[in-house]
């Protein structure tokens, strides 16, 4: 699961000082005990308009029943440095992890 990949390299991003960020559509409700269970030191934010999704291409409509993988790394100033529009999610946390040290340090 790509969401304990982060998980497993959390602490390499903070070095870096890059904040890791989850988003989905299922509510809160639903994903706070699943985020305890794994043991994500990360937030994981509901979209359930899917304004973000829209925005960054994980979904191409409102009424999308659950998100595309992908993933967008934001600089300080909120710019889109990388995007990511199709994934592997068992190797892309590593791989975003290296072009964040080249990005970030």
């Amino acid at each position: 699961m790509e969401g304990c990949g982060y998980r497993d390299l959390y602490e390499e991003f903070q070095a870096l000082g890059v904040e890791i960020v989850g988003v989905g559509f299922d509510p809160p409700s639903e994903t706070g005990p699943w985020v305890a269970e794994e043991g994500f030191q990360y937030e994981i934010w509901t979209d359930d308009a899917r304004t973000l999704a829209l925005t960054y291409g994980a979904a191409t409509s409102a009424t999308q029943s659950s998100p595309s993988r992908v993933s967008v790394i934001l600089d300080a100033q909120g710019d889109v440095a990388l995007e990511y529009p199709r994934v592997n999610f068992n190797a892309h946390p590593a791989e975003v992890l290296e072009d964040c040290q080249v990005l970030f340090q």
